[in-house]
């Protein structure tokens, strides 16, 4: 099974890319000279998609907010604090307890300043902000700026001058930034090059006594295949199985099932050209493609992916989807049918039949979606909330294919061999049956929306234990319906259990008894998705984590030559989602954590520590040189010109004298990719001994 996922998922989209330095926040910095004495700075930031950047002023506790200093200003005086021009959006975080800002998409932050001696006007500083998305952190990045008395112009310096020079930009330095323009750079030039090369030749004495440590060995990533997963294709992937799982669910059901056959020999029928009959038939089936494909689209062109994530997260919209699940739920035992109006598809009807070609199997095919809409509902709602919360523009487009490949496979199928036609299994009971088991999934699926929400108003009404007794209860339930204990009113007399039936109620028992240590404090990581976090249970006998032993590089890299030991480097953050993620689920391996912790010596560098360090450190990249305040700003450091990466987590292997000892690995989940990781440095590790 796991080949065949590979096989489509290379043929689907190429998962993984170089590791490579992430730029997603973009800055443009400029003096707007308005002539007078009051001038506005504005800094304008511009978000790629799915990425936002916090907003200022965020509580402590919380990642970095953006901030803006003025290290230098002279002939001049700030007036107020900046303002931003659009207000941030609001969102309550479950990692950190509170309720972050930030800005998705462009923001501008305008600083007014009033100039009080034109001839020593000069103002310096830095913008220091955090860059996140729905997969990772980046650590705590700067944007230096440099105006002077060239970028102003006064009515007062001199009369004879009438016309203000434009506008000038100024020199924005980040990391990877490849080109600046040759007249922000001349203008902001404040000190020579002979200086610039001196200092460069001092970086490695600035950061340490071993430099070696610090050479950086991205070369030898590269010989070892090194690659990272990039996070928006994982969840492109994950976005079309889980909408490809959602449309093959969606066929079990009495909306859809009983339309396979009528639908097929409908076609065969229709004309007596057998091959015209399977050409129309695929037709059907590429048109379901195209309407649900359309229908994800327009989803995301009217709210916007930003928006479709922001709703995704806010506590209104998980309480208004946890009651429609409920409601489905509750209509899928049979306390009521929802259906659409009848006016819409008899129109359908009347269009299918008055039209002819392919507008004609067009309208049949949104006959069938209208018709199917009381089974498919559910999914496809429960589908486009999953895709939003990915924040990518085309993950509803993407879900909505996967689902209606699904959904339309069948019918193409079947119109090209109608001789199968004979041995499916003919509509009955069973349907009914699969209808009650998916209104059990949809209730347990809405404790999750609710538990958002109740996570966000901090009503403590579904904290963990409540949650796991909730889920096992419907499961045990579950259960008792498939060995036929509990019966609907509209359920058809259950003479014997068929085999199918036994299994699938082995499996509900199994996986409520799982849950049960999870009252204690287990980890349960088959529902840490769904599961409320475990900061939450008042009642917790769990105590298997890991911490490294190290948190400072140099110190831990010598104590690793002391005790002859390699080092797996963790670089982490305060505000990593994912870096918790992968503690909770990984680290807590009984195995892993017996590697960590007997045969390697484990080094936490926290890219966002804001601990200053005892005097700047200036250091050379990409051409600029940059000054490195904080250990979070030298960890962070390290990664990119050592590793050329920078996003977390982030895991290497090293030898006491700071050589690979296999590629590096990203946030992946799966424990026995994680174990293969350390047993392979340590195997690498032994043979160069």
């Amino acid at each position: 099974m796991k080949k065949l996922v590979s096989i489509l998922a290379l043929a689907l989209i190429a998962l993984t890319v170089q590791a490579q330095i992430l730029d997603p926040v973009k800055w443009k910095i400029k003096l707007e000279d308005s002539g007078t004495p009051e001038k506005e700075i504005i800094f304008t930031a511009t978000s790629d998609k799915g990425w936002h950047l916090y907003d200022m002023d965020l509580p402590e506790g919380g990642p970095v907010s953006t901030s803006f200093t003025f290290e230098t200003l002279n002939g001049a005086e700030l007036i107020g604090k900046p303002t931003s021009s659009v207000k941030p959006t609001t969102v309550y975080d479950e990692q950190f307890q509170m309720d972050l800002r930030w800005y998705p998409g462009t923001v501008s932050f305008t600083q007014k300043i009033k100039v009080t001696d034109p001839a020593k006007f000069k103002a310096e500083g830095q913008v220091e902000f955090m860059a996140c998305n729905d997969e990772t952190c980046l650590p705590p990045d700067h944007v230096d700026f440099s105006f002077d008395k060239k970028n102003i112009h006064m009515n007062a310096v001199s009369e004879a001058e009438t016309v203000a020079p434009d506008k000038q930009d100024a020199t924005i330095v980040q990391p990877d930034t490849e080109v600046v323009a040759q007249e922000a750079a001349e203008l902001t030039t404040s000190e020579p090059v002979a200086q610039k090369s001196a200092a460069s030749t001092n970086v490695a004495n600035e950061l340490t006594d071993n430099a070696s440590l610090w050479t950086p060995v991205i070369s030898e990533l590269k010989a070892f295949g090194d690659t990272t997963v990039s996070a928006t294709d994982t969840s492109w992937l994950f976005i079309f199985f889980a909408g490809f799982l959602g449309g093959l669910i969606a066929l079990l059901t009495p909306c859809v099932w009983p339309m396979i056959p009528m639908t097929v020999s409908f076609f065969l029928k229709r004309t007596k050209d057998r091959k015209k009959a399977i050409r129309d038939a695929v037709t059907y089936g590429i048109s379901i493609i195209v309407i649900y494909l359309v229908m994800g689209l327009l989803i995301t062109g009217i709210f916007g992916a930003s928006a479709l994530n922001d709703l995704s997260t806010n506590a209104i919209f998980n309480i208004i989807f946890f009651l429609l699940l409920v409601v489905f739920a509750i209509s899928f035992f049979g306390a009521f049918e929802l259906v659409l109006p009848a006016s819409w598809t008899n129109k359908l009807d009347s269009k299918a039949d008055s039209t002819t070609g392919i507008l004609s199997i067009f309208f049949m095919s949104f006959t069938l979606v209208l018709v199917s809409f009381s089974c498919t509902g559910p999914i496809i709602g429960t589908l486009l909330v999953q895709a939003a919360s990915m924040g990518t523009a085309v993950g509803p487009a993407i879900g909505m294919f996967g689902f209606a490949l699904a959904l339309s496979i069948p019918f193409s199928f079947f119109a090209i061999f109608p001789n199968m036609l004979q041995s499916m299994p003919k509509s009955g009971g069973w349907l009914n049956s699969v209808k009650v088991v998916l209104g059990f999934l949809e209730l347990a699926l809405a404790l999750k929306f609710l538990s958002v929400a109740d996570l966000a108003y901090g009503w403590r009404l579904l904290d963990r234990e409540v949650f796991i007794v909730l889920w096992i209860v419907i499961f045990v339930l579950l259960g008792s319906y498939l060995l036929g204990k509990i019966k609907f009113s509209h359920d058809s007399d259950l003479k014997y259990i068929s085999v199918p039936r036994l299994f699938m109620a082995i499996i509900s028992f199994a996986f409520a008894v799982y849950m049960i240590p999870g009252l204690w404090g287990a980890p349960l990581k088959a529902i840490s998705a769904f599961a409320p976090p475990l900061y939450t249970q008042d009642f917790n006998l769990y105590e298997n984590e890991v911490h490294a032993a190290f948190d400072d590089y140099e110190t831990g890299m010598a104590y690793a030559k002391k005790v002859n030991k390699p080092v797996m480097i963790d670089f982490s953050g305060y505000g990593c989602v994912n870096c918790r993620k992968m503690e909770a689920s990984v680290w807590t391996d009984p195995k892993v954590k017996q590697l960590l912790e007997k045969d390697y010596v484990l080094i936490t560098l926290m890219v966002d520590d804001k601990t200053k360090l005892p005097q700047p450190i200036e250091i050379e990249e990409h051409g600029k040189v940059r000054k490195l305040k904080t250990i979070g700003d030298k960890w962070s450091y390290l990664q990119r010109s050592k590793f050329g990466a920078n996003a977390q987590p982030f895991y290497i292997l090293l030898n006491d004298e700071g050589q690979p000892l296999g590629p590096s690995y990203a946030f992946n989940e799966d424990v026995s990719k994680y174990v293969q990781f350390l047993q392979n440095g340590l195997r690498v590790f032994k043979e160069k001994k």
